[in-house]
């Protein structure tokens, strides 16, 4: 069980980390000065969820948890890049993220219907993630 709570763990640091990096590319071309305040609240709540791992992470492991590579870096960059060549408006930006966020949510749900077996506080994080991407993709809708 113990190698379930680090594998959980791991995915949410991952998730949290690649909306992170999404958010980051993405504010690099948001002109519109609300949809800027927005992301970057939605870019603090990822890191509250990132930090929250690191502590317990302790627990179960005397590693780092895992982030996502530079690979994965990389391709998010390339496609944030590619798709906001011809349309990099507030909507089109918005929608990326909510793709991205949707696929985050996806994961998550997977996680907590699959692992009923989890220690108390690694499902207290991996629902707080997946109920913080939802309310994400509620928040960016208003931006479409």
């Amino acid at each position: 069980m113990e190698n379930q709570n680090l594998n959980i763990l791991d995915e949410v640091n991952k998730g949290a980390t690649m909306g992170m990096d999404a958010i980051s590319y993405v504010s690099e071309k948001v002109r519109d000065n609300n949809f800027k305040k927005v992301l970057d609240t939605e870019y603090n709540k990822y890191k509250e969820i990132s930090n929250r791992v690191n502590e317990l992470y302790d627990n179960y492991s005397n590693k780092e948890p895992h982030e996502t590579n530079t690979m994965n870096k990389v391709m998010t960059w390339y496609g944030v890049q590619m798709k906001t060549m011809t349309d990099d408006s507030t909507s089109k930006l918005s929608e990326l993220l909510m793709q991205g966020t949707n696929m985050g949510i996806i994961e998550g749900r997977k996680l907590l219907n699959h692992n009923t077996n989890i220690e108390h506080d690694v499902k207290n994080i991996l629902n707080d993630f997946v109920v913080m991407q939802e309310d994400s993709v509620e928040t960016l809708k208003k931006y479409l």
